[in-house]
């Protein structure tokens, strides 16, 4: 089946990483490809001790699309491909595959969308598969079982606090 987190709210990433924890407990494997992301956070450390969940992210940040110049953009998408290769190679011996920040990244066209449609639509059917991110494009609203829309209705931010570490980040 195919499930959406999408919104402008905080909590996309973190209920597919409690999906994925809750796939584990049941003897689930679980693959995440994070998009768009290469800072640290504090959930890599916890995610590296649950043996049914592997992961696979950028190795640097590459900041907001809207600030990328036209060789961060190439390089982005580089790595964004290598990494829905990696994914769809992982494919058969998965139960789960979670897509961070796949939205974004699709709407942007930091990846190839021939390829991405391939691996969702494909595949949703056989495994479970989750997209986060803002925007989702209207083809994979069509196509998904769960839509979850978070709303910012509050948030720190607006009042000038910082990201914290193990909340934000």
């Amino acid at each position: 089946m195919l499930q959406i987190y999408c919104g402008d709210g905080k909590g996309k990433t973190t209920a597919a990483l409690g999906l994925a924890l809750r796939a584990a407990g049941a003897g689930m494997r679980v693959h995440i490809v994070q998009l768009m992301k290469g800072r640290p956070t504090s959930e890599l450390a916890a995610l590296a001790k649950i043996p049914e969940i592997t992961l696979s992210r950028l190795e640097r940040d590459y900041g907001f699309p809207a600030a990328m110049t036209a060789a961060v953009r190439a390089e982005i998408t580089d790595r964004h491909n290598a990494l829905l290769c990696g994914a769809a190679g992982l494919l058969p011996a998965l139960d789960m595959l979670i897509l961070d920040e796949f939205n974004s990244a699709y709407r942007h066209g930091l990846l190839d969308r021939d390829t991405a449609d391939g691996i969702v639509l494909e595949n949703a059917g056989k495994i479970e598969l989750v997209l986060t991110g803002r925007r989702p494009v209207q083809k994979f609203l069509d196509a998904a079982d769960y839509i979850s829309e978070i709303n910012a209705v509050r948030h720190p931010f607006k009042k000038g606090v910082k990201a914290r570490l193990g909340i934000e980040y």
